[in-house]
């Protein structure tokens, strides 16, 4: 594949008052135009699949459960060739890692990015801290009917749908109802260990207070930092983009719920982020005083 991206084309459509009112905390739809792109389409999905490192390609059974733990979490017993090839009936879902590492799926990942951050005003960027960062791109294969079980994103995200439908049940990300500040500590925090469970606890009366966005082809949806949500694949094949990227506040987030949890471990029960502005600082402040530590101290080894 060569890289077709004219980066003159416009591939979004905002509601621009909505965007300025609920971004970066809400939840909302936005459309775009990638559904004709042969970039997308399952034969060169099939192709991108075989020529991306293992270690960035994810697949499953899709037949699981909202409350599904990733411990256990059941293989479909195919290769990722039959599973593209098969996805209409083998009841799977497939996730392209890091396409951005693609040169093709890089220029959409940076052309998309473009368009949404020159819709963000002062007073967002504001809220935002300034420089976004980590920008990567991830594509979705999906059976019919597949469940993708309850978590949270540690990433600002946003999720296009170029084939089929999806229902995403989404939750505001400060609802302590729905995800406790000891859970949303586990998943939000800046580092994980390699044995992190990635789902969540789930209990049917959660849904009270969801919001339920219904996608089709053409169709995308915002993701705020850290909101809860699940999602149930329609009756056809469905694939999606999903362009993420981290910001300093969603750094800083990260950072304070990182501390909260080492402090809980300790057996203190710590203040949530935002709730003090002077703890929140001298937290900061110590995690990035002992982050330059052990860096001059790995160096200083380096050179002994």
């Amino acid at each position: 594949m060569s890289v077709l991206v004219d980066s003159r084309t416009t591939f979004l459509e905002f509601n621009a008052p909505e965007f300025r009112e609920k971004f970066p905390d809400v939840g909302f739809q936005i459309r775009h135009h990638l559904c004709d792109r042969p970039e997308f389409q399952l034969s060169q999905l099939a192709e991108l699949a075989q020529q991306l490192p293992e270690k960035l390609v994810e697949y499953y059974s899709g037949e699981v459960s909202v409350a599904q733990r990733s411990t256990g979490y059941p293989k479909n017993g195919l290769s990722v060739v039959e599973t593209v090839r098969r996805i209409e009936e083998c009841g799977s879902w497939m996730v392209l890692k890091n396409v951005e590492t693609h040169p093709v799926y890089a220029a959409f990942l940076r052309v998309l990015l473009d368009e949404w951050y020159a819709q963000i005003d002062s007073r967002q960027r504001a809220r935002l801290k300034g420089k976004l960062n980590r920008e990567q791109a991830f594509i979705f294969i999906s059976s019919p009917g597949s469940v993708t079980p309850y978590h949270m994103d540690d990433e600002h995200n946003f999720l296009l749908q170029i084939r089929g439908t999806k229902q995403v049940h989404l939750w505001n990300p400060l609802d302590r109802s729905v995800v406790g500040e000891d859970r949303v500590e586990s998943h939000l925090q800046y580092w994980h260990d390699a044995d992190h469970e990635r789902y969540m606890p789930y209990q049917e009366d959660f849904e009270r207070t969801a919001n339920v966005f219904r996608l089709g082809a053409g169709e995308g949806l915002h993701f705020p930092f850290g909101a809860p949500h699940w999602v149930q694949n329609g009756p056809e094949v469905s694939i999606s983009f999903s362009i993420t990227f981290r910001s300093e506040l969603s750094d800083r987030m990260a950072m304070l719920y990182f501390i909260n949890r080492r402090l809980r471990s300790l057996g203190v029960t710590p203040t949530p982020p935002g709730k003090s502005q002077l703890r929140d600082s001298l937290k900061l402040t110590t995690f990035q005083g002992a982050r330059r530590s052990m860096r001059l101290f790995k160096g200083g080894s380096g050179r002994s």
